[in-house]
């Protein structure tokens, strides 16, 4: 079964090619004050874009949702209990980097987060970040023993998680003990109300020898980033390193979208935003064939490569990351309520040939 998720926005949105000049969520430029019929004050806030995007994702038959970790824009712990809060069925993903706390205290709060939206939180660990922006924090970990410090951190959060069996006399066992070079737990372990529920799914990312290896042994997901000669072959090698270990990780993809009725009027859009920049070079040039092109980071986006055209050529590319092994998605697009709402409602069902829409609907009325 194919799996798509949308990356919500973390600096706000907008129409704009320059994010800086995007006005919704409160992040760019200010507006002008408009005349309005109901004066009463703290009706709308910066939240209202993000949960119209959050409740366009339900609707549209997205399995999900990503709160992207972003040093400089909304928390995205915030972010994803606010939409676990709003949403009935979708599944929230929440990124975060492993110096946010100790993984008890992640767990913890992943717990409480659990119990009340029956179990849909997933995790996202940012472990390659920049060393500088790590410094910003107090972060002293870089290189890959940023791996290793993220692989103690599963570990423990798991172990913490999964202490909870109860004796035959009622009570809890021992507790998780770990000493290991990052963090040291002595009787850890959930009880009572905070037990027995569902661990996280843990998404990691990556395509160094030290990130594979982190999924391999710890992964659930691992989501790739489109690049020019294509993935196909560091999916082939998170398969082989993830059997050696015993294990399956499903392969998953990044891909920021321009889709539209037909090919000309995707391209029009990617060039009509282009012009805006005022760059030197063209959109053309940035053209990679196969609908994939490369100049979505010009727009902002997190991801280089993404895919233009029509509805039905960007399925068909879809399908054919879906021939490599990749069974996750997470789409994005600016203006993002707009964008989100054209890609559930004319591009899900063509991409997906396992009729997933369908049996969300059939779920939805069960």
């Amino acid at each position: 079964m194919t799996e798509f998720l949308w990356r919500l926005p973390s600096r706000g949105d907008g129409r704009r090619a320059d994010r800086g000049q995007r006005g919704r969520g409160g992040f760019g430029p200010s507006t002008p004050a408009l005349e309005t019929t109901d004066v009463r004050p703290g009706r709308f806030g910066p939240f209202d874009d993000l949960a119209q995007i959050v409740d366009a994702a339900e609707l549209t038959g997205f399995d999900g949702v990503l709160a992207p970790y972003d040093p400089l824009g909304e928390e995205s712990w915030i972010v994803a209990a606010a939409a676990l809060r709003a949403t009935r069925y979708t599944r929230v993903t929440v990124e975060f980097q492993p110096a946010f706390g100790t993984p008890v205290y992640a767990a913890k709060v992943s717990a409480t987060l659990q119990r009340h939206s029956a179990g849909r939180l997933n995790w996202r660990l940012a472990v390659d970040t920049d060393d500088a922006e790590a410094r910003t924090r107090g972060d002293r970990v870089t290189g890959d023993e940023r791996y290793d410090r993220a692989a103690e951190f599963l570990t423990v959060a798991r172990g913490v998680w999964n202490e909870n069996d109860i004796g035959a006399a009622g009570f809890a066992g021992t507790g998780f003990d770990y000493a290991g070079r990052y963090y040291d737990v002595i009787d850890g372990g959930f009880r009572g109300i905070l037990s027995g529920l569902p661990f996280p799914t843990v998404h990691l990312s990556g395509t160094s020898p030290a990130a594979l290896a982190l999924s391999a042994a710890h992964g659930d997901v691992h989501l790739f980033v489109e690049q020019p000669d294509g993935i196909s072959s560091a999916v082939t090698e998170l398969e082989q390193r993830a059997a050696s270990a015993g294990r399956r990780v499903r392969a998953g993809l990044e891909l920021p979208i321009i889709a539209r009725e037909t090919e000309d009027e995707a391209w029009a859009r990617v060039h009509r935003q282009w012009d805006e920049l005022g760059r030197p070079d063209t959109a053309a040039e940035h053209a990679l064939g196969d609908g994939r092109w490369a100049g979505f980071d010009a727009f902002g986006h997190a991801q280089r490569i993404g895919l233009v055209g029509s509805y039905e050529q960007v399925a068909q590319q879809l399908s054919a990351y879906r021939a490599t092994g990749v069974r996750t998605f997470v789409l994005s697009g600016h203006p993002n309520i707009e964008e989100i709402h054209r890609a559930g409602e004319h591009l899900l069902f063509l991409a997906d040939p396992d009729g997933r829409t369908l049996t969300t609907a059939q779920e939805l009325t069960a």
